[in-house]
C-alpha cells in the first residue's frame, strides 16, 4: 500500500500477543504513578490484554457523566477506570510483599507462575 507522499506503508501485524504476568482476581500493589502504595494490596477486577492495561480495586477512579435513560436516570457516576500493567506489581502469597513474577513447568507440562522472591507457586 503505498501512502500520498509515495512511500510504502507497512501493514504487518504483531506476531503474537504478549503473556501478562497479571490476571483477574489477583492481589497486587500499584508501584508507579499518582495511586503509588506499596502497603496495600488491591484485587485486580479486570485485565484489558489489549491495551496492556488493568483495572484494579479503589485506583484511578474517574467521574463519568450519564445521561438519562429509560431504565435509569442520569447523573455523575464515579468508576474505576483502566491504569497500565506495568505500574502494577504482583503480592507474593507467603510474605505480602511485592515479588516479580516467573514461569515454569509444574510437571505436567503446564506453565504455572511462581514468585521470584519466595519461590511459592501463585495460584
Amino acid at each position: 500500500m503505498i501512502n500520498k507522499m509515495g512511500y510504502k506503508k507497512s501493514t504487518k501485524q504483531p506476531r503474537f500477543a504478549p503473556k501478562l504476568k497479571i490476571k483477574k482476581g489477583d492481589r497486587v500493589v500499584v508501584i508507579a504513578g499518582s495511586y503509588k502504595d506499596l502497603d496495600t494490596p488491591r484485587e485486580v477486577l479486570e485485565v484489558i490484554p489489549s491495551k496492556n492495561r488493568a483495572i484494579v480495586d479503589q485506583v484511578h477512579i474517574v467521574k463519568k457523566h450519564l445521561k438519562p435513560t429509560q431504565d435509569s436516570a442520569g447523573g455523575i457516576q464515579e468508576v474505576p477506570a483502566p491504569i497500565h500493567i506495568s505500574n502494577l506489581m504482583l503480592v507474593d502469597p507467603k510474605s505480602g510483599e511485592p515479588t516479580r513474577v516467573g514461569r515454569k513447568d509444574d510437571g505436567n507440562g503446564k506453565l504455572v507462575r511462581f514468585s521470584k522472591k519466595s519461590g511459592e507457586i501463585i495460584k
